[in-house]
């Protein structure tokens, strides 16, 4: 085998010191330039110092980063997928040299680890998503976040951990890759198959992974990622629940639930990579790699999806050699009713039989809309479990995103909304009004871009807080940038329903108005990057609703946006005082 072949010895590297250096490096860094890290990374210095990444010492430095990205192999010729990295704000890029340290700390201000600062550099971008997603597109949101939430600077070096995240929830079902496979040998399993997911599991994942268990004669793991998932996963806390209620319809002491606080890329082939050398070091000697393994969630505006089907498999396939993990591969499957079974779509086609999908979209309509779920499906407590997350519709959590140009109508829009669901008394309802928000909130932070994000962010956070527990917010920022709107989608969409209604009153009508005087004040250049004059306006595509309030009265454009949430169902027909004019 040559010096590219090197193969994964499973050998775990342990990254947290004893408790006397960690005394030591707790009084260094409070001397030290420290970085909060963010959800991602958070995850990667998790698996970083628990042995998850080894045999990784530390977040990549420029030639490992740049090895990984051109040929997918750190630079001791060890196979390796997405390259593993820092990034750091300008504010923290100013405090830091190369030879330095930087202490790690958490959103809570507790310092994790410290590194020895070994490279800081700006990355080609667009090199790396091309090279690591295929794909320059920012559709696809793994290169959007790498595009929009990554920092434009590296750093990389060893890290010297103090302590591992700390996590007050499912204790029990939290391993480091050495206490698994302490319990592997404990229980005799000499081989184990993995399975990862970052959605709840079904019938037919039961299925898939028991035949898997039977071919290659191993116990399961059912293993999934409740680190910083795909857009549109449900919130790992719901999940888990999904997971422990099946994990009982397996027969006894064949499968174990773990809980891998992993950071998903959405990569591909090349985050199968990284999947399969995870498990690697948790002691699997199998791992469970399905038609779209680890692709995004969503496909192209051509209907195409990223990467072709089958792509993770085939790159597994050729490497798992050098991996030390065997493949169990999975088709496309579907379910026959005329046998009562899951059969492999291909199989189906051959046969001449009618095969049926039931995908998550349908899954999340009957759920809101308390339709029956098939019982050949799912099993009823694991539909139980996701009744209390999916709830219907006019019970759920709802934020109510209004955006548009100063002047528009939104605000206006958003307090008759406000008013009516306050008549109907049937959520607790908050307005989160631009103004009020810069005044009670933001009170400190000017209109630079950054400051809007930060804004809008402040924003979607609370609302985020509001919709996941049960009530309805109401916001009527400007929000003028796509990105940003985005990112708080994203974040409310874990917890309940997110509805965009972009105020589309045009920029002339908007001027008229200007009861504040800010557009006059813009066109003399009195107030610098304003939106829509010396600053632009992103208009949302695909908003849920658009409404033009220039040939409307507030009163009738507020009833186009009822007789929306209406017919979607989050308003229960029976609230009288929301149908009033």
């Amino acid at each position: 085998m040559n010096s590219l072949m090197k193969p994964h010895g499973g050998v775990l590297v342990n990254l947290v010191v004893d408790s006397e250096k960690a005394e030591v490096l707790k009084t260094m860094a409070r001397e030290l330039p420290a970085v909060t890290l963010n959800p991602r990374h958070l995850c990667d210095l998790e698996l970083l110092m628990n042995g998850g990444f080894s045999p990784l010492r530390g977040f990549m430095s420029r030639p490992e980063y740049e090895s990984v990205v051109d040929k997918m192999r750190l630079s001791n010729g060890l196979l390796w997928g997405v390259p593993i990295t820092l990034d750091v704000p300008d504010d923290v890029v100013q405090k830091i040299q190369i030879g330095g340290r930087l202490a790690l700390q958490d959103p809570e201000g507790f310092v994790l680890a410290v590194l020895d600062i070994e490279d800081i550099w700006k990355p080609d971008k667009k090199r790396e998503a091309e090279l690591v997603y295929g794909t320059q597109a920012a559709d696809h949101p793994g290169v959007c976040y790498l595009y929009e939430q990554v920092h434009g600077t590296y750093v990389g070096g060893t890290v010297e951990g103090i302590q591992l995240p700390t996590h007050y929830d499912f204790e029990t079902l939290r391993h480091t890759p050495a206490e698994l496979r302490e319990q592997f040998d404990k229980l005799g399993w000499r081989k184990v198959v993995a399975f990862h997911t970052s959605k709840p599991m079904h019938r037919i994942h039961r299925d898939i992974t028991l035949n898997a268990a039977k071919d290659a004669q191993a116990h399961i793991l059912l293993h999934p990622a409740v680190g910083m998932t795909k857009p549109g996963d449900l919130h790992y806390y719901a999940r888990v629940h999904c997971y422990e209620a099946i994990s009982r319809h397996y027969p006894h002491n064949l499968a174990m639930l773990s809980l891998l606080p992993m950071a998903v890329r959405m990569a591909g082939p090349r985050e199968a990579i990284l999947n399969a050398i995870i498990r690697k070091n948790y002691g699997c000697s199998h791992i469970i790699v399905g038609p779209e393994h680890a692709a995004p969630p969503n496909v192209r505006d051509n209907g195409m999806r990223f990467y072709p089907s089958y792509a993770a498999q085939e790159i597994v396939s050729r490497y798992q050699a050098e991996l030390g993990i065997e493949m169990a591969p999975v088709k496309e499957m579907r379910y026959v009713p005329q046998s009562d079974q899951f059969l492999p779509l291909e199989q189906i086609e051959r046969e001449g039989e009618t095969g049926i999908k039931f995908t998550d979209k349908d899954l999340k309509e009957h759920l809101v809309h308390n339709h029956d779920i098939p019982g050949w499906f799912s099993y009823p407590d694991v539909i139980t479990k996701l009744r209390k997350v999916y709830q219907r519709r006019n019970k759920q959590g709802i934020t109510l995103f209004f955006t548009g140009l100063s002047g528009s109508g939104k605000s206006t829009l958003a307090k008759i909304l406000y008013a009516k669901f306050i008549e109907s008394g049937g959520r607790p309802v908050t307005l989160l009004d631009g103004d009020i928000v810069r005044r009670n909130l933001s009170s400190e932070l000017g209109f630079s871009k950054e400051h809007r994000d930060l804004n809008i962010r402040r924003i979607g956070f609370v609302a985020s807080e509001i919709t996941k527990n049960g009530g309805v917010a109401i916001c009527a920022p400007i929000a003028p940038y796509e990105s940003t709107r985005r990112y708080v989608r994203e974040l409310i969409e874990q917890y309940g329903a997110f509805i965009e209604i972009h105020v589309a009153t045009p920029l002339d009508v908007c001027e008229k108005r200007d009861r504040k005087g800010l557009y006059a004040k813009a066109r003399k250049g009195l107030i610098p990057a304003f939106t829509g004059i010396s600053d632009p306006y992103e208009a949302p595509e695909n908003p849920e609703v658009r409404i033009d309030t220039s040939e409307l009265s507030p009163m009738a454009a507020a009833q186009e946006i009822f007789l929306y949430l209406l017919r979607e169902g989050y308003i229960d027909t029976g609230d009288p005082c929301l149908c009033e004019d």
